[in-house]
C-alpha cells in the first residue's frame, strides 16, 4: 500500500515518542551493588554503634546509683566521655549516609528531569506534525500518487496513534507526580541531615565540658578521695545556707495571685532532656517528700530534679524569651550557671546546675531548642538537672552572697508561685 511522504514522516515521529515515553516512565533504578553494598554496611556499623551506646548508659546508671566517692565520680566522667565520643562517631556516620541517600535521591531527579523533558519534545513535534495532516484535504493525498482507500487507511493508523499519544501525556503526568514526591523526600532527608550535624555540635560541646569537668574535679580535689569528702561537704552545707535564704526572701514576696495560675495541664510544657525514663529519671520531686523535709528549710523542693550526666543537651520546654542567666557560676554556690526562661503562656521555666550555657540574655527560643549542657555547677553534689516552673509575674532577682563572699543573682517567688512540673508536662 502507497504511503504519502508526510504520513512515513509523521509515522517515525510518533514512533520515536514511546520509546522516549516508555524510559520516562520506567520505575528509576535501584542504587548500584557497590552503593547499596556501602549503605548496608553503614547500617550494621550504626546498629553495633548503637548498642555499645546503650551498654554504655547501662553502666553509667549503675555507677552513678553507687557510693559517692571520688572512684565513682571520675569512672562515671569516663564513661559519659566513651559514650558521648561513640554518639559523635554515630552521627558521623549517619550524617555520611543521610549525603549518599540525599545524591541517589538527586541523581534520580536529575535523570527523571531529563527524561521528561526528552518525552514532551516528542510528544509535541509528533502532535504538530499530526495536526499538519489533519488539514491536508483529501485531494491533495489523492494527487500525491495516494488511493482513496489507502487515505482511509492512513486515517485510522492517526486515529489509533493519536489515542496512545494522550495515554503517553497521561503517563508523563504520573512520572511529574513521581518527580515530585522524590524532591519531597530530598527535602526531608535535607532536613533530618541539618537536624543530625546539629547534634554533632551539641555531642561535641558535650564532650569537651564532660573532659573539662573532669579535670577541675581532679584538680579540687588533689586525687584524693578525703579533699572529694570535704567537696561534697562544702556543697551540701552550702545547699542548706541557699534554701534558708532562698525561702527566707520568698516568703517576703506575699502570696501571688492564684487566679492567674495556668490551669494545670498535661503536656502543656515538653521533657527538657530526650530520651528520659519516667518516672524513673526523676530523682526528686516536687513539693514535700522524705529528702525535701531532710534537706530543706521550706521543707519542700521547689521544682524536679532530673537524672542526666555532665554534658547532656539541654532542651527548651516550651517557647518563649530567655528573660536571665547566670553564666558565670560560683564554686558550691547556688544554681550555678542556669537559664530562666518566660513564656508566653504566664509559665516560667528554670534550667540550673549547667556546665554550659549557649543563649544569650533576651534572646528567642522554640520548643526543643538547645539551651546548653547539664552539669553539676553551683552546689549540686552530682550532675543533675534541677527544673523549676514559676508563675511569670512573681519571678524577681535578688542578690545572694555566697559563702565565699561572691555575690551572684538568684530567682525567687512567691511561695504559691512555685509550681509542679509534673503537672503541666507529658504523662509518663
Amino acid at each position: 500500500m502507497h504511503r504519502s511522504l508526510p504520513f512515513v514522516i509523521a509515522l517515525s515521529l510518533v514512533l520515536a515518542v514511546p520509546v522516549l515515553a516508555d524510559e520516562a516512565t520506567s520505575t528509576p533504578p535501584d542504587p548500584n551493588t557497590e552503593l547499596q553494598a556501602q549503605l548496608d554496611a553503614t547500617n550494621a556499623q550504626i546498629q553495633k554503634l548503637k548498642d555499645e551506646i546503650a551498654a554504655l548508659q547501662k553502666d553509667l546508671n549503675s555507677t552513678t546509683a553507687q557510693k559517692q566517692t571520688l572512684q565513682n565520680a571520675i569512672k562515671a566522667l569516663d564513661l559519659q566521655i566513651q559514650k558521648l565520643q561513640k554518639s559523635v562517631t554515630l552521627t558521623t556516620k549517619q550524617i555520611s549516609q543521610k549525603d549518599k541517600e540525599i545524591g541517589t535521591i538527586t541523581g534520580d531527579i536529575r535523570t527523571t528531569e531529563q527524561k521528561i523533558g526528552d518525552a514532551q519534545t516528542g510528544v509535541a513535534t509528533a502532535l504538530r506534525r499530526l495536526e499538519q495532516m489533519d488539514q491536508e484535504e483529501l485531494a491533495v493525498a489523492l494527487f500525491s500518487g495516494g488511493t482513496l482507500s489507502s487515505f482511509f487507511d492512513e486515517a485510522v493508523n492517526l486515529g489509533s496513534l493519536r489515542s496512545d499519544l494522550q495515554n503517553r501525556v497521561e503517563d508523563l503526568g504520573a512520572l511529574r507526580t513521581n518527580l515530585q514526591t522524590s524532591k519531597q523526600t530530598a527535602e526531608q532527608k535535607r532536613q533530618q541531615l541539618a537536624a543530625l550535624k546539629n547534634n554533632l555540635n551539641q555531642q561535641k560541646q558535650g564532650v569537651s565540658a564532660t573532659k573539662s569537668e573532669q579535670a577541675s574535679l581532679l584538680a579540687t580535689t588533689k586525687s584524693k578521695e578525703t579533699e572529694y569528702q570535704k567537696l561534697i561537704a562544702q556543697k551540701q552545707a552550702e545547699e542548706a545556707r541557699f534554701e534558708e535564704v532562698l525561702y527566707e526572701l520568698s516568703s517576703q514576696l506575699g502570696i501571688a495571685d492564684s487566679s492567674h495560675i495556668p490551669t494545670p495541664k498535661r503536656g502543656v510544657l515538653q521533657w527538657p532532656l530526650d530520651n528520659l525514663r519516667i518516672p524513673g529519671d526523676i530523682t526528686q520531686t516536687f513539693g514535700k517528700t522524705v529528702d525535701s523535709v531532710r534537706l530543706y528549710t521550706s521543707g519542700t523542693h521547689d521544682g524536679i530534679d532530673l537524672r542526666a550526666s555532665v554534658g547532656t543537651p539541654v532542651r527548651a520546654a516550651l517557647s518563649g524569651t530567655v528573660q536571665e542567666i547566670n553564666q558565670g557560676s560560683v564554686a558550691n554556690c547556688q544554681y550555678g550557671k542556669w537559664v530562666l526562661v518566660k513564656h508566653p503562656n504566664g509559665l516560667s521555666t528554670l534550667y540550673a546546675h549547667l556546665s554550659q550555657i549557649s543563649v544569650k540574655k533576651g534572646g528567642s527560643v522554640s520548643t526543643g531548642d538547645f539551651i546548653g549542657l547539664a552539669g553539676s555547677t553551683g552546689y549540686a553534689t552530682g550532675p543533675h538537672l534541677h527544673f523549676t516552673l514559676y508563675l511569670s509575674e512573681s519571678v524577681t532577682f535578688k542578690q545572694y552572697t555566697c559563702k565565699s563572699g561572691r555575690a551572684v543573682t538568684i530567682p525567687i517567688a512567691a511561695p504559691n508561685a512555685y509550681l509542679n512540673p509534673l503537672s503541666y508536662l507529658p504523662a509518663p
